[in-house]
């Protein structure tokens, strides 16, 4: 998955939100189109993609993978690649996706 898949499908369900939801939401007549933009099979033009970020509430160099939501998420993301690996490999997405999921989780019970 495409960092724009992955990030659209975790503010999806951060929200707690349908795919048919989001889809009507921005205008779009088929859930299956807005499905595709979550799978990485289809990428949405910029003003679909404008829409996103707005119903999101983030940027659109964010939703590209151009930048963390924010300082934290840098941070965290640095520490993964500078000093994640296993056996000598570096880690997968999902394992990264895993990781920041768990730390947060983490950090969130300390508070």
């Amino acid at each position: 998955m495409s960092d724009f898949s992955t990030r659209l499908s975790a503010l999806r369900e951060q929200k707690g939100w349908s795919k048919t939801y989001v889809a009507k939401q921005i205008g779009l007549t088929s859930m299956q189109t807005y499905a595709n933009y979550e799978y990485g099979r289809r990428e949405p033009d910029f003003e679909t993609t404008k829409k996103l970020a707005n119903l999101f509430n983030v940027s659109t160099d964010y939703l590209l993978g151009r930048e963390a939501s924010d300082k934290s998420e840098i941070d965290l993301d640095r520490a993964i690649d500078n000093a994640m690996s296993f056996d000598g490999k570096p880690v997968t997405e999902h394992d990264r996706k895993m990781m920041k999921q768990l730390w947060k989780a983490y950090m969130a019970g300390k508070e």
